[in-house]
């Protein structure tokens, strides 16, 4: 947090905590619902009970004065009200101007939607990675000109996995080296927004025993975003391709990513005939 704090922030802070509070009935957080409430949620030492804090410091948060609680205080304030997880953002963005880092769990599941708009996208190649850049969904346009990642073993269809072992990758990407230095900066990047996210930890720790470019670059806490541009891709049948992509993150999960590519109309053509004959 910088040392000025935005008296408005802090304001706007003390009324969403107070609401939130005043929303909850005592059954909610398994408490007795007992007698005599005369406002109605819950008391402010109830909740400051179940945050583990004490109740004079919750009054000066609902205050709106400047004691300027850590990301443990509201988080465990955030489980107390029961918040959702908007709103527990929200309670980070407005003492800390930072949504708190995501720690994910579990498998990556792709809205069936998103997954029928990438095969309806041919022969505009177009995927789907995740948050650690597993391949979620590919069109055939995508598979024809990447790699068929259906086939591959489920712990191998991760765009950097490809990238950085995959001897094809070098011959399908005609600027190999800035497009794999850039894909492992915009990896570096998604890990610090997931710190505790055991499955960066051991793709990193892959990556560096397989590949020696990674061992190199890591070093060099080089960092990008996500962008759109131009990438030059090479096919055994089409030559070298020059192609505009979009990227697009999706309103569900926003750590997926859908990569969509678009050739040049005669270009465009000979995509659609190579996906038709085969």
């Amino acid at each position: 947090m910088t040392d000025a704090v935005d008296p408005a922030r802090l304001r706007e802070l003390g009324d969403f905590l107070r609401s939130r509070r005043n929303r909850l009935r005592p059954a909610d957080v398994g408490l007795p619902s007992g007698a005599r409430r005369r406002t109605p949620g819950l008391r402010r030492e109830e909740v400051a009970t179940l945050a583990a804090i004490s109740p004079t410091y919750l009054a000066f948060l609902e205050q709106g004065r400047d004691v300027r609680p850590s990301r443990q205080v509201l988080d465990a304030l955030a489980g107390a009200l029961r918040l959702g997880t908007a709103e527990r953002a929200h309670l980070h963005e407005l003492v800390h101007r930072a949504a708190p880092p995501v720690v994910a769990s579990g498998g990556e599941t792709l809205p069936p939607a998103v997954a029928a708009l990438v095969d309806r996208l041919d022969p505009c190649p177009a995927y789907v990675t995740g948050r650690r850049w597993d391949v979620l969904a590919a069109n055939r346009a995508a598979r024809a000109l990447w790699t068929d990642w259906l086939l591959l073993a489920p712990d191998a269809r991760n765009m950097l996995w490809w990238m950085f072992t995959d001897p094809a990758a070098r011959t399908v990407f005609v600027e190999w080296e800035q497009e794999a230095s850039a894909q492992l900066a915009r990896y570096r990047s998604a890990a610090a927004r997931h710190p505790g996210d055991r499955g960066f930890a051991e793709l990193t720790a892959r990556l560096k025993a397989a590949s020696p470019e990674v061992r190199a670059w890591w070093p060099r806490h080089d960092i990008a975003p996500l962008s759109s541009g131009t990438k030059r891709l090479r096919h055994p049948l089409l030559g070298e391709l020059e192609m505009r992509h979009v990227v697009l993150l999706t309103a569900d999960d926003v750590e997926q990513k859908l990569v969509a590519f678009l050739a040049a109309d005669a270009d465009q053509a000979r995509i659609a005939e190579l996906i038709a004959a085969e």
